[in-house]
């Protein structure tokens, strides 16, 4: 059977959480494969709205089974914040259907704090962070250092892991001006919520390559965008994971051979929350009305996310660096009533033309976007689902945005409800 790799090709926010869901119908299993609770998927199903961030999308079907995979960092108590919210809502929620690994690494209280101070005295650069800890947390897994799911079931060990971590964290404190964390007190906190994460806690990478060998399909569902990359992102203006497709293999613990078809989420036009390099980035009227049609604010944060026009360039390159098969193309009907459109085909930068982003940092400061014009189209695209419902202008678009990207649109999704959605390829087809 085959199984799915679903990333964002832009800045993330491309619609992943409505795609992920739609396909889960598909799947056996859904796996979260890197970011932590920085992540913001809203799906509209039937008209309610649920919003997830560290959760899979895929609970909110019945009968499948959702895992969180050691790639993702795991803040515990943001984990039954949601899962208490979602449950609120209806949403059956339990240990058959779903699993953590047990070597995902934890984030503490005292990374939120972390992250959070260092933003607020780095007044020359910041990241533009969530402020959530997910940074501090990757920092601590990568120095080996970290706190792990399995370490809950263990004082012994707990001593040993909150020992290591607190040698770094309160001298690092100390520097920021913070008071010293109580070793105490932290394994306290630990040792109340471990109780109501334990029982979730599985050998996620067993349990997958279990279910591939069954013949189950597996929808690995990625969190931020490509661009947004530790490595191929604007950096240092990143998130602090690998959100490219290749993740979804070291992130789950199933080997690359597993991944049969990836699909990139790519939004009608460009958004980027943060800080950092935006070559196409509107602030006229066409910015202000992507920005209020698209209901352009992040679902964790809140902040309104920056507009501009279509980058393909961009996407050109992400789908490259991703080995993207097919696009899932999303937000068509933000364009409606634009009487023009715009799509940047390339760069310039001192005298030369680019058709790919550079890695210096003061380079991508530097390029000027090269825009083609197209005809918009004044007919409304919400709720299609068929091409014979999409007007002729915006079928015109899609295809034009296809060959400039090198990649074709495997699905469009013309609203936030589920089943608005027209199926060109689907990605489960053997």
């Amino acid at each position: 059977m085959a199984n799915v790799v679903v990333v964002g090709a832009q800045w993330g926010d491309e619609g992943k959480g409505k795609i992920v869901d739609w396909l889960s119908e598909r799947a056996d299993v859904i796996a979260r494969f890197q970011g932590g609770h920085n992540a913001g998927h809203t799906l509209v199903i039937d008209g309610k709205v649920y919003k997830l961030s560290l959760l899979p999308s895929g609970l909110l079907r019945e009968g499948k089974l959702a895992v969180i995979g050691n790639g993702v960092v795991l803040d515990p108590w943001a984990f039954v914040e949601e899962l208490a919210k979602l449950r609120g809502q209806g949403v059956n929620i339990d240990t058959h259907n779903l699993m953590i690994a047990e070597n995902a690494s934890l984030i503490l209280p005292i990374h939120g704090e972390l992250d959070r101070a260092r933003e607020a005295v780095n007044s020359i650069a910041r990241i533009g962070t969530t402020g959530r800890g997910i940074g501090p947390a990757y920092e601590d897994k990568v120095g080996r250092r970290a706190i792990r799911v399995a370490d809950l079931a263990d004082e012994k060990t707990l001593d040993l892991r909150i020992a290591r971590l607190l040698t770094h964290h309160n001298a690092l404190r100390n520097g920021l001006g913070l008071e010293k964390i109580d070793p105490a007190a932290l394994k306290a906190q630990l040792l109340e919520i471990a109780p109501r994460i334990l029982p979730f806690a599985a050998p996620v990478w067993k349990v997958l390559n279990e279910k591939r060998k069954a013949g189950k399909r597996i929808l690995f569902e990625g969190a931020q965008g490509s661009l947004l990359d530790v490595d191929f992102g604007t950096y240092p203006f990143v998130t602090s994971s690998t959100t490219t497709a290749g993740m979804a293999a070291s992130g789950t613990g199933v080997g690359p051979g597993a991944i049969d078809f990836v699909l990139g989420i790519v939004k009608a036009y460009t958004t980027r929350v943060g800080e950092g390099p935006f070559a196409c980035e509107l602030f006229d009227e066409v910015g202000e009305h992507l920005g209020t049609v698209g209901r352009e604010k992040g679902t964790v944060t809140g902040r309104s996310r920056r507009c501009g026009w279509f980058d393909a360039v961009l996407v050109r390159q992400t789908c490259a660096i991703s080995g993207v098969n097919g696009i899932a193309f999303t937000k068509l009907d933000v364009l409606d009533g634009l009487k023009e459109l715009k799509i940047c085909v390339g760069y310039m930068m001192d005298g030369e033309r680019l058709d790919y982003l550079p890695t210096a940092a003061d380079q991508q400061a530097r390029v000027e976007p090269i825009y083609e014009t197209m005809k918009g189209w004044s007919e409304s695209t919400v709720g299609a689902r068929s091409w014979n419902d999409l007007p002729a202008e915006a079928i015109k678009y899609v295809r034009r945005v296809e060959e400039l990207i090198d990649c074709s649109v495997a699905m469009l999704s013309t609203s936030p409800e589920r089943d608005d959605t027209i199926l060109v390829t689907d990605p489960f087809a053997d």
